[in-house]
């Protein structure tokens, strides 16, 4: 079934429900919402919302078509902890997208700046720039930056990649970031994707214009925050972690 015909109907709601601890801060006013039809699927719908008086507005109006890591979902670290035994936990190279509740991080591109219209913190990436997956480093599933003459041995196998359409800009997604856990999953991203039924290895992926949209309306000061999650886990968790309710 098309994921747009499975949630044709729904229409945002104001929430109501008094968070527990975690969930979505209530001064969270930015917030996107991605949801798939079930934890093995590698297609979700995104929507980016903005808290008003009134509630959640959606504010593409239509949500954004996603990719996910090509084995599904799995419960990542982050705001909330996860929910489930350990066969259903993020792990380092699983090829799941982690889900949860997320702090969205800054944006890192080759660009000297981000998109017209943006205004969101960002950090060029170059030479030295490297981003690391390995559990026995130090510096797992951190940004780190080389100094010329003082780079270390593992480097080149953790250098961010250059050159490469679909990381032309990446928007971090803080899983497994405070602080991170070796194993749990690393470098978790929005970016550009490969192609229209091409999934990920765990990152959200979408059109070139769609990421440019969503980096074009991030505000640092609305606190933005990412919720992914199968729609069953979404209804349930829905009161109890603040989220924006959909019927």
């Amino acid at each position: 079934m098309n994921l747009r015909f499975f949630f044709l109907g729904w229409c945002l709601l104001a929430s109501m429900a008094v968070p527990a601890k975690g969930g979505v801060p209530n001064d969270a006013n930015q917030v996107l919402v991605a949801i798939a039809k079930d934890w093995d699927r590698d297609k979700a719908l995104l929507w980016a919302l903005n808290r008003t008086p009134d509630g959640w507005v959606s504010a593409f109006g239509e949500p954004i078509e996603v990719l996910l890591g090509r084995n599904g979902l799995a419960w990542g670290r982050g705001v909330e902890p996860a929910k489930a035994p350990s066969d259903r936990v993020k792990r380092e190279g699983d090829r799941r997208t982690p889900a949860g509740v997320f702090k969205v991080g800054k944006i890192y591109g080759e660009a000297a700046q981000l998109p017209g219209g943006s205004s969101y913190p960002y950090r060029q990436i170059g030479r030295w720039d490297a981003w690391v997956d390995d559990l026995k480093n130090p510096y797992y599933n951190q940004h780190y930056v080389a100094k010329p003459g003082k780079v270390p041995p593992w480097f080149e196998k953790q250098r961010m990649r250059l050159g490469d359409a679909a990381y032309e800009f990446l928007i971090e997604v803080r899983h497994n970031a405070d602080p991170p856990v070796p194993g749990f999953g690393s470098a978790i991203f929005f970016h550009i994707r490969r192609g229209e039924d091409r999934p990920s290895s765990g990152c959200t992926v979408m059109t070139r214009s769609n990421l440019i949209k969503v980096i074009q309306w991030l505000r640092a000061d609305a606190k933005p925050h990412y919720v992914i999650l199968p729609k069953a886990e979404y209804d349930r968790y829905q009161a109890a972690w603040n989220l924006p309710a959909f019927r």
